[in-house]
């Protein structure tokens, strides 16, 4: 017999956003419910309407729309305790969001019905079981999330169970199962959700936390033992530590399981990484399958092994999931990380060749001044050319200095620098303005050669970031500066160093125009 089919339900929208330092405008949240309905999840919950008016206007904005993949979920709670549920204006409000689906979650654990609610037991089981059948006979599908489930079931499973009951003879579509406080164990889960299928005798599903670091896991056990529905968020988002890392349990059902969920995988490293530019949250390097470090290799021997047989150190082709393969040069380098950049940079060299030696000798020379090329792979470019001597330099720095001036009332300040180059037999001496000196230094640069290469106009500095090396030098420190660059078309990554924090901004930034200008 086959497994049963497992939806997805994406709570990013709503649990997510409980979430420290994520939110998202109402323009946002329609963005992402595209993103996530065209890359095939089954449920998309846009929020409480009962909580806020931006939620509202989300449901008003979705129901202008037609979902290819996803049904649109609004979300909130039973009934409040002794009123008649079609008295209820929050509830009245998860009809008026008027999508097809409606989620609402309920008590289960008793300590909290009598002593937070505060109501009888059978009050709560009253709230449960009228609420889903409100929302029943008004023709939509009603999901109920059972909160404090697994706490409520360790502390009285008999009453546990009787909130479930509940909402199955209220009529709900199906029933899932939350661990509200992220501490239950794997086995627990499985185990747990098991018992409650055999004893309930409609649809389960699970929704988990990672306060332990195995939202992931709990999810994939109760899959295990016959759970129907996941719910969680793109890139674990929401409370405390977060929700079931969604982009960490499709690959693996799907990939490790093979049970189907969605029909285009590859483009899940280019959802992750959607979700975390709208949400303006720096992506996670290592998380597992999207982040940047899950396919990059840095060990010289394990860069050897791969070179030759890529799923030695690689337990999915990176391509199934939109991810790539990544070989970085630093310390722990041998023949074969160069060599395999170079090959990418299109140089033709073999194993044992003097130049691999040549270049691998002086990047770990560099990397003992405090450079590093992981991110850098502008100057790592720059470095082999120079080293070949397949550079032409475009342009030659001679000097530059940066002030800085304030106003005597402190009204307004600006940095000021001077840069000196020659282009070919041109000298130019300029000057420019900035908020910064980095800032300064970067407008006088472009200001210099813009009269000989505009296109220059295209190169904007995405990110740039400054690390102490040898802090226990104090001020003596050196400084590590790395600059993010894009032209549009493409991006790259150029590193300077020097125990001058402006010396070391001004050689990431050399070495950014010169990269953007190489073959020119």
């Amino acid at each position: 017999m086959s497994e049963p089919q497992v939806t997805l339900y994406d709570t990013t929208l709503r649990d997510g956003t409980q979430g420290t330092g994520i939110a998202f405008s109402v323009a946002d949240k329609i963005r992402v419910a595209e993103k996530l309905d065209d890359f095939g999840v089954h449920y998309i919950e846009g929020g409480w309407p009962g909580s806020n008016p931006k939620d509202i206007a989300f449901f008003e904005e979705a129901a202008k729309r037609t979902w290819r993949h996803a049904r649109i979920a609004a979300f909130g709670s039973t009934r409040r305790a002794n009123l008649a549920v079609d008295k209820d204006p929050q509830v009245q409000l998860l009809l008026d969001a008027r999508t097809p689906t409606i989620t609402i979650f309920g008590k289960t654990w008793l300590l909290q019905v009598t002593e937070v609610l505060g109501v009888t037991p059978e009050e709560n089981l009253a709230m449960i079981r009228e609420t889903v059948a409100h929302l029943k006979s008004n023709g939509r599908e009603v999901i109920y999330d059972a909160e404090h489930f697994f706490d409520g079931a360790k502390d009285d499973w008999g009453y546990a169970l009787q909130t479930l009951q509940a909402a199955r003879d209220g009529g709900a579509d199906l029933v899932v199962l939350c661990d509200t406080n992220g501490g239950t164990m794997p086995e627990e889960a499985g185990e747990m959700t098991r018992r409650v299928i055999a004893e309930l005798g409609v649809p389960v599903g699970i929704h988990t936390h990672n306060d332990c670091g195995v939202g992931v896991a709990n999810a994939m056990a109760a899959v295990a033992n016959g759970a129907v529905q996941v719910q969680g968020t793109v890139n674990g988002y929401g409370e405390r530590v977060g929700n079931c890392n969604l982009t960490t349990l499709i690959p693996n059902l799907q990939l490790k399981w093979g049970r189907p969920l969605v029909g285009r995988l590859e483009r899940l490293r280019e959802l992750s990484l959607f979700v975390d530019e709208v949400a303006n949250v720096s992506p996670d390097i290592r998380a597992p399958y999207v982040g940047a470090a899950a396919f990059t290799h840095k060990g010289g021997m394990h860069v050897n092994a791969v070179q030759k047989l890529a799923r030695t150190y690689e337990h999915i082709p990176p391509g199934r999931v939109g991810n790539q393969q990544h070989i970085v040069i630093s310390e722990l380098s041998g023949q074969s990380n160069v060599l395999m950049i170079a090959e990418r940079l299109g140089y033709a060299f073999k194993k044992g060749d003097p130049e691999l030696g040549k270049i691998l000798a002086e990047v770990k020379r560099l990397e003992s001044l405090g450079y590093e090329f992981e991110a850098a792979e502008g100057s790592f470019e720059l470095l082999i050319r120079r080293l070949l001597g397949r550079l032409e330099p475009h342009f030659t720095p001679e000097e530059y200095h940066c002030s800085f001036r304030r106003a005597c009332a402190g009204a307004w300040n600006k940095c000021e620098a001077t840069v000196k180059l020659r282009v070919g037999e041109n000298c130019e001496y300029v000057v420019a303005e900035g908020d910064g000196p980095v800032n300064a230094l970067d407008g006088a640069l472009r200001k210099a050669l813009r009269p000989f290469y505009p296109e220059i106009d295209s190169v904007s500095l995405n990110d740039y970031k400054v690390r102490i090396i040898n802090g226990q030098q104090g001020t003596a420190a050196k400084t590590r500066v790395l600059i993010d660059s894009t032209d549009g078309r493409e991006s790259w990554g150029t590193v300077g160093v020097s125990d001058n924090i402006i010396e070391a901004s001004w050689l990431a930034l050399v070495d950014s125009f010169e990269f953007k200008l190489r073959g020119l």
